[in-house]
């Protein structure tokens, strides 16, 4: 069961959204508030995740990188990954509606269907699948940030709309890595991904470029307001750049090694400048 989940993007999905409470209530969040927010969090993913893998059954039967997990494999039947489906959206969004609050739990289910509903079957029908799934991926920034102050929380300030337009953006040249990593399995899976649509790799690369440049500029709108944010500014424009240096290196030569470089550079860019933000208000 817990395969079904994705773990590794859980973990992401509930980093995001706790670190967005943080930085929402000047890092001195509810405690109870937030573990109730993971929590409710954590099964509307898991929900999401399963379904993914539930519509992807095929599919992922004829990629090597996903032949093993747990519906492909046999070891679990389609009838149990969708109960299990049924019954963790359910308990995760009542979670959140009464533990938590109703626009919390209102995100939790436009997540679920971006990603589980939406998102997944665009795969094999455009290549603008990516923008989409980078908006389900941002999402989580506004479950984090409506938890402790609900819809309100929305209004008056940039900062939640720089952490939303960071990660969005963000997913750009990680999602365009790993397409270009596994663009032969994707192609034989039908899925339209740019690596397969382009299969000379340039969208891929300008897509990621695009995206890693624009992550700069949007990244240091979440400290627009604050004073004395020179730490973070400092971390996230310099993470920033080296970014762009690997979008720019993969696009330039299309290797796996560039594209696996840059995988490995998004995967340090994210939680970093992240938790930069979130120490904001303890260091001021």
């Amino acid at each position: 069961m817990i395969e079904l989940t994705k773990p590794r993007i859980a973990v992401m999905v509930l980093f995001t959204v706790a670190i967005a409470a943080v930085v929402e209530s000047w890092g001195q969040p509810n405690p109870m508030v937030v573990l109730h927010t993971l929590l409710g969090t954590l099964l509307v993913a898991s929900s999401a995740s399963a379904v993914n893998q539930w519509l992807e059954r095929d599919t992922d039967a004829k990629m090597q990188r996903t032949s093993n997990r747990p519906i492909p494999s046999g070891r679990i039947s389609t009838q149990t990954v969708m109960l299990f489906a049924g019954i963790t959206v359910f308990a995760g969004v009542v979670y959140l509606a009464l533990l938590v609050n109703p626009t919390t739990a209102l995100l939790g289910v436009a997540t679920w269907v971006l990603y589980g509903i939406i998102y997944t079957p665009l795969k094999y029908r455009t290549p603008l699948n990516t923008a989409v799934g980078a908006v389900s991926g941002a999402l989580p920034v506004l479950m984090g940030w409506t938890a402790m102050d609900g819809l309100e929380a929305l209004t008056g300030n940039l900062r939640w709309t720089g952490l939303f337009l960071t990660v969005f953006f963000w997913q750009f040249p990680h999602f365009m890595a790993i397409a270009w990593m596994y663009r032969e399995q994707y192609s034989e899976a039908g899925m339209k991904m740019w690596t397969v649509v382009d299969p000379s790799g340039r969208r891929a690369g300008i897509e990621a470029v695009i995206g890693a440049l624009v992550v700069i500029p949007v990244s240091l709108i979440a400290v627009a307001q604050i004073p004395g944010a020179t730490w973070y500014i400092v971390t996230a424009f310099t993470l920033g750049v080296l970014q762009l240096s690997f979008a720019i290196h993969f696009m330039v030569t299309l290797k796996q090694d560039s594209a696996r470089s840059l995988l490995r550079m998004t995967l340090v860019y994210l939680p970093v400048v992240l938790l930069a933000l979130a120490t904001l208000p303890m260091a001021a």
